[in-house]
C-alpha cells in the first residue's frame, strides 16, 4: 500500500492507496477538488464540511444518474432482434456509414459478452 499526499481545497491529506491505482486515485482527487472549489467559489456556502457534503451528494447524484443510462442502455439493447441479418462485414467505404456500423458492432458485442464483460 502506497501514501499519496493531495491537495483537497487547499489542504492536504495523506492518502492510503493500493499499488497501481495512484492514476485512478489522482483522478478522484481532482474531481473532488473540482466540486468542492465549484461550491466554495459560488459564495453561498463557506464551511468546509458543507460544502464536502454538498460536493459529495453532487458527484452520488452524478453517479446515479450514470447508472441509471446505463441500466436504460442494457434494457433497450436486451429487447433489440436478436437474429439481425445485417452482414458483420461490408464492404463500404470509409466514413460516417462506416462509423455508424463499427458502432452498432460494439452494441452488439457488449450485449453478447454481458453484464460482467465476458462471453462465457
Amino acid at each position: 500500500m502506497k501514501q499519496i499526499e493531495v491537495q483537497i481545497l487547499q489542504q492536504s491529506y495523506l492518502l492510503a492507496c493500493p499499488d497501481g491505482h495512484e492514476s485512478r486515485l489522482l483522478e478522484a482527487v481532482e474531481r473532488v477538488d473540482t466540486a468542492m472549489t465549484r461550491i466554495r467559489d459560488a459564495g453561498k456556502v463557506r464551511a468546509r464540511e458543507r460544502i464536502a457534503v454538498l460536493a459529495a451528494l453532487n458527484l452520488a447524484f452524478e453517479i446515479a444518474d450514470r447508472e441509471a443510462a446505463d441500466l436504460a442502455s442494457a434494457a433497450q439493447l436486451r429487447s433489440a432482434p436478436a437474429n439481425v441479418t445485417e452482414p458483420l462485414i461490408d464492404d463500404a467505404p470509409d466514413g460516417p456509414a462506416r462509423e455508424q456500423r463499427l458502432q452498432q458492432l460494439l452494441l452488439r458485442l457488449d450485449q453478447a459478452l454481458g453484464e460482467d464483460g465476458r462471453l462465457l
